[in-house]
């Protein structure tokens, strides 16, 4: 007999994820230890930065409305937090979509465009969380080494069954 979906037994993915001091006291904190998720502070990170070190994947929340964050000081932050991650993530908190949050993100789309980093705009403190997650998931191993394999499986089955493929062996 088969299960439902919701009840399979699935493992619960938990990792280390390295915040900045600055966020101690955040809700997103709670939500993480929550979901059994270790977490280790450190002021050694820019302020507001996630750091998911099993994935190589950075994170750092920018809310467009706090008084540290304009645009000169954004900028360098920013530049900063390019440099030291290769593989890094702007949180853009933007709980709705006001001049200052369209601003602000027209800036570090300016600023940043052809760089390593990418813009996740959230609404609320769930949306954090789960990108995060989702993201330092499928980036960290196994789960990587999976979806490779599983991509590789279907360029093959695709090259397979394709009749360009097929028209061409024909051919030679």
């Amino acid at each position: 007999m088969a299960t439902p979906h919701n009840q399979e037994n699935v493992t619960q993915w938990k990792t280390t994820i390295i915040v900045s001091n600055s966020l101690e006291n955040h809700d997103t904190i709670k939500m993480l230890r929550a979901e059994q998720h270790r977490i280790r502070f450190t002021n050694s990170v820019e302020n507001g930065a996630f750091i998911f070190p099993l994935s190589g994947t950075a994170f750092l929340l920018v809310d467009p409305q706090d008084p540290q964050h304009q645009e000169s000081a954004l900028v360098e932050n920013l530049n900063k937090f390019v440099e030291v991650h290769r593989n890094c993530f702007v949180l853009l908190y933007a709980p709705f979509n006001g001049p200052k949050e369209m601003e602000t993100l027209s800036l570090i789309q300016n600023s940043f465009f052809g760089s390593n980093l990418r813009i996740l705009p959230v609404r609320n403190n769930a949306n954090i969380v789960k990108g995060m997650l989702t993201i330092a998931k499928v980036t960290s191993k196994p789960h990587v080494d999976n979806i490779r394999d599983r991509l590789a499986l279907a360029r093959s089955r695709i090259i397979e069954n394709s009749p360009v493929w097929e028209m061409l062996r024909d051919l030679l």
